[in-house]
C-alpha cells in the first residue's frame, strides 16, 4: 500500500499537467501584478504629458468659460521678459542653494557629534529626528507663530536677552531668512540619521591606524570620514536640490510669495498663474522652465560630483 500511494504521488503524467497548469498562470499573474503601479504611473507620470500643447496656447477665462488661442512660443517670451519671473528665478535658487548648504553643513556637524551610543546621543537622535515626521503644514504654523512679531517666541526670547526685534516673515529683507530656517529645521534631522548610519559603517580600524599616524583631525575628516561618507552626501544633496525646487507648502502656508515677491519660488509663481490669474499656457511654460532646471542641475551634480563620489 505505501509503494502504491508512493507511485500514485510521483505520478509523472499529472506532474506534468499540474507544470503546464502554472507555466500558463505565470504569465497572467506576470501581467496582473504590476497593473496597479502601471495605471498610476500612466495616470499621473505620462498622461499629463499628453497637455503639452497647452504651452502654445494663451487660454482666457471670462463668466465661467474658458477661450484659447494659438500662439506658439509667446509664453516662453513673455516669461522671459517679466521681471517679476527673474525676481521668481532668483530667490528659487537663493532659496534652495542656501537651505541644501546649510542642511548638509550643519547635519554633518551633528552627526560627527551623536555618533556614540549612550542613552543621551540616542535621545538627541530621536529628538532631531522628530521634526521630520510632522506634517510641513503644522510645522509651518508653528513657526509663523514663533516669529510673529508682536506675540512670537523667537522675539519674545530677543527681548529678554537685549536683541533687537525682527519682522521676520513681514519684512523683504527678513522673509527669506525665515522661510530657510524653517526648511532647516525641517530637513536637518533626516540628514542626521543618515549620515549617522554612514558614520557607523566606517570600519575602526581606519580610524585606529590614523591614530597609530598620529594624524590631525582635520586630516581625518577630509581624508576618511568626508570620502567614506561621500555617497550619502551625495545622495543627500541631490534629493534636497530636488525637494528646494518643488518647494510650495512652507511658502503657500506662510508668506504666499510675499512680501513684494521676496519669497515667491518657481513652484509656487505656476500655481498663481494657473490656478489664481487662470493663465494656464503661461504657467504651463513656468513648469516647463522647472523640468528643464531640475534635469540641468541632476546631469550637472551626476557628471561633476558623481565622479568624486567614494563606493567602498
Amino acid at each position: 500500500m505505501r509503494i502504491l500511494n508512493q507511485i500514485k504521488r510521483k505520478n509523472p503524467v499529472e506532474t506534468s499537467v499540474q507544470t503546464l497548469a502554472r507555466k500558463r498562470r505565470t504569465p497572467i499573474l506576470f501581467f496582473i501584478l504590476p497593473l496597479p503601479g502601471l495605471i498610476a504611473l500612466l495616470m499621473f507620470s505620462y498622461l499629463p504629458m499628453v497637455g503639452l500643447y497647452i504651452v502654445f496656447e494663451r487660454y482666457t477665462y471670462q463668466g465661467g468659460l474658458f477661450g484659447s488661442e494659438f500662439v506658439g512660443l509667446k509664453n516662453y517670451a513673455t516669461l522671459f521678459r517679466k521681471e517679476e519671473f527673474l525676481q521668481v528665478l532668483g530667490n528659487t535658487f537663493t532659496f534652495t542653494f542656501i537651505t541644501v548648504g546649510i542642511t548638509l553643513c550643519l547635519a554633518m556637524l551633528f552627526a560627527i557629534w551623536l555618533n556614540h551610543n549612550s542613552t543621551i546621543h540616542r535621545f538627541v537622535q530621536a529628538a532631531i529626528f522628530s521634526p521630520h515626521i510632522i506634517a510641513l503644514v503644522s510645522v509651518a504654523f508653528v513657526w509663523m507663530w514663533m516669529m510673529d512679531p508682536n506675540y512670537g517666541l523667537l522675539n519674545y526670547a530677543a527681548r529678554l536677552v537685549g536683541l533687537p526685534e525682527s519682522k521676520w516673515l513681514q519684512s523683504p529683507d527678513t522673509a527669506m531668512k525665515s522661510i530657510i530656517i524653517t526648511s532647516v529645521w525641517k530637513l536637518i534631522g533626516y540628514d542626521t540619521l543618515i549620515l549617522i548610519a554612514a558614520l557607523q559603517s566606517i570600519p575602526k580600524s581606519i580610524f585606529e591606524a590614523a591614530e597609530l599616524d598620529n594624524a590631525p583631525k582635520a586630516v581625518s575628516f577630509f581624508k576618511i570620514i568626508l570620502p567614506m561618507v561621500s555617497p550619502s552626501l551625495f545622495f543627500l544633496l541631490v534629493m534636497n536640490t530636488l525637494s528646494m525646487f518643488q518647494n510650495f507648502d512652507t511658502i503657500a502656508v506662510m508668506t504666499q510669495g510675499g512680501p513684494l515677491g521676496s519669497t515667491n519660488t518657481l513652484v509656487y509663481y505656476i500655481y498663481q498663474n494657473a490656478f489664481t490669474y487662470y493663465k494656464l499656457g503661461y504657467a504651463s511654460a513656468a513648469g516647463t522652465v522647472l523640468t528643464v532646471i531640475v534635469g540641468i542641475m541632476t546631469i550637472i551634480y551626476f557628471r561633476l560630483l558623481g565622479k568624486k563620489v567614494h563606493y567602498q
